[in-house]
């Protein structure tokens, strides 16, 4: 039913009318801005990159015979397949289609291609490619698969999923998802698919023992699967290396102790080599007990002959204004610092400034629209975050959220004002709760804004000529937008188990449900002329391990767009990455 669901979206998404031009979207891309290939010796010494100039490359694997290795890249827009040999030379792309393909592994003999694609559904399923034929085929038809992997005689792929299993929340936080996983091999033509890992624990990226009898994965606790993503808050989370008998299932543990492990393989019957990816020591290990080279290693493949090691190194720094790609060619994407904001004459930007450490976010700056001349209008304070910065109708004021917005809130948050150059603060909201998230009514005569506490939850109105509040609504809301036309606010609502997007009118009447896949939409925005709707959705669910991230909170948000009454929902984005927070461009700033 939900892949009925997605297709059908997809295919009224074919029958929108177009907008009549292009337009120019800023979105806050969480996820690396670069990505670079290394090889090594096997135990990471001598390490070169493997090619001479990097384009996000990551998740390499070595072919069975040694000449190739297979690897992502999105050097061309789109994350497509690619190989090369060890030594940098012959660079060929093996697919090319503006879905997310990625996870590839050749089959033994070299003729197949086995990978993830997001092809028809916009979801993660196993898909074949014929390196002759250049035929695709998807083999799994069950969203949510990920990191195949060929038997040493070609028969069989095993390979990581999530099918089968809701949407699961982390309980600390609705907002969060952590991901139930489990190992299934099928046969190489997708048929015969049998689970071989039970419920109740993640199980991820599962590889065969060189006689095929066995296969290795790494295994942790469901709800740790949050934090495994983000190691640089300092949550410890601890994994196992683990492998069974694939025909009867037997158990053996071949790790214990604290450290995340992941990315195990088979060196030779006795040795496995894998990556520790947080813990007292981060780098390559082996289950004989030596170690190899340490730091922030990722995704680390050997070659079968052991004497060989590839793997990626992240790096994180999205200059504003960076190009994006876009799956759809009516709109230009450019990355841009969080919660960008354009002022109504398009000149200029406000934007939350990222910051360093656990405390990500704690300023506000103001630039032209192209970027430069940045200047820091709101230094912020220590333990406290600066969000969402909106400009008023005249762009002679900035409201902005001061104060805590991720669990624990253990603190007061204010709505401020500013003036654009930084003067003339004060706090807009008073009293105790959680206020933030600010909207201006296009008159510039009132703010909407969301306001949590232990006891209500809801958004409201305040009035700016005397400072009287109303009650807008009542429900677990947030992340409120005025209309330009100012018949409408748009917000978030978490009900029935999930995040959609509403609308209602500004007197509390025609309240109106605008979005109703599966996990969050969130993150809402309006266009300036008021007839579509930007939104981070994650419909599409994983579209790998959640282990497997780095300090992304939620990569599975793609960029969509909608009409305002929340016909022709589409997406704009297709990757791994967390795309939220957005910003239109006026028209005159459009290209």
């Amino acid at each position: 039913m939900l892949r009925r669901a997605l297709l059908a979206t997809l295919l009224a998404s074919a029958i929108t009318p177009v907008l009549c031009a292009k337009e120019r979207i800023l979105v806050h891309r969480i996820g690396a801005s670069e990505s670079t290939l290394f090889i090594a010796k096997a135990d990471g010494s001598d390490e070169r990159p493997l090619l001479p100039t990097s384009g996000l490359d990551y998740n390499a694997s070595f072919s069975a015979d040694g000449k190739w290795i297979i690897f992502t890249s999105e050097r061309g827009g789109s994350a497509d397949i690619y190989r090369v040999h060890p030594d940098g030379s012959g660079l060929e792309r093996l697919t090319d289609d503006p879905a997310y393909d990625d996870q590839a592994a050749l089959s033994p003999d070299g003729k197949q291609l086995a990978f993830v694609s997001s092809r028809g559904t916009g979801s993660a399923d196993i898909w074949t490619l014929d390196l002759q034929t250049k035929k695709a085929r998807n083999l799994t038809h069950a969203p949510g698969s990920f990191r195949p992997c060929w038997s040493p005689d070609g028969k069989w792929i095993a390979l990581s999923s999530d099918r089968n299993t809701s949407v699961r929340r982390l309980d600390a936080d609705r907002f969060a998802q952590v991901h139930a996983v489990s190992i299934y091999v099928m046969r190489a033509d997708g048929a015969g698919v049998r689970r071989l890992t039970p419920a109740g624990k993640f199980v991820g990226s599962p590889k065969w023992s060189s006689d095929g009898k066995r296969v290795v994965f790494y295994e942790m606790e469901i709800h740790d699967t949050y934090n495994a993503m983000r190691p640089g808050f300092g949550i410890p989370v601890d994994s196992q290396i683990i492998s069974v008998d694939v025909a009867t299932g037997a158990r053996q543990e071949h790790t214990s102790g604290p450290g995340l492990k992941v990315s195990p393989q088979y060196l030779s019957e006795n040795r496995i080599g894998y990556v520790i990816k947080a813990g007292p020591r981060m780098g390559l290990a082996f289950t004989t007990g030596d170690q190899g080279a340490s730091g922030k290693m990722r995704n680390a493949s050997w070659s079968r002959d052991g004497k060989w090691v590839v793997y990626q190194k992240w790096s994180y720094d999205w200059p504003q204004n960076r190009r994006l790609f876009s799956i759809d060619p009516e709109f230009d994407l450019a990355d841009s610092a969080p919660f960008p904001a354009y002022s109504h004459d398009g000149k200029k930007l406000a934007v939350t400034n990222l910051g360093t450490g656990i405390v990500a976010m704690p300023s506000v700056s103001v630039m032209d629209a192209d970027g430069t001349n940045a200047k820091l209008i709101f230094p912020g304070e220590e333990g406290a975050l600066a969000l969402a910065p909106q400009w008023s109708p005249k762009d002679d004021w900035i409201a902005f959220g001061r104060g805590l917005y991720f669990p624990p809130r253990g603190r007061p948050a204010r709505v401020m004002l500013m003036r654009p150059d930084g003067s003339e603060l004060h706090e807009l909201t008073k009293g105790e709760g959680n206020s933030g998230f600010p909207s201006w009514s296009p008159d510039g005569k009132r703010i909407v804004y969301r306001f949590w506490s232990e006891s209500e939850y809801g958004l409201r109105i305040i009035n700016l000529d005397d400072g009287s509040t109303t009650q807008l609504t009542s429900g677990f809301d947030n992340f409120p937008g005025w209309s330009p036309k100012g018949d409408l606010i748009e917000f978030t609502r978490f009900s029935e188990g999930d995040f959609d997007i509403y609308t209602i009118r500004p007197d509390g009447t025609g309240l109106r449900r605008l979005t109703t896949s599966p996990g969050n939409d969130a993150h809402a925005m309006w266009s300036p002329d008021g007839k579509h709707i930007l939104f981070s959705s994650a419909r599409f669910g994983f579209k790998d391990e959640a282990p497997l991230y780095d300090d992304i909170p939620q990569p599975y948000a793609e960029l969509f767009v909608m009409n305002a009454d929340g016909s022709g929902q589409r997406p704009l984005t297709d990757n791994q990455w967390e795309d939220g927070t957005p910003a239109w461009a006026p028209p005159s700033t459009s290209r």
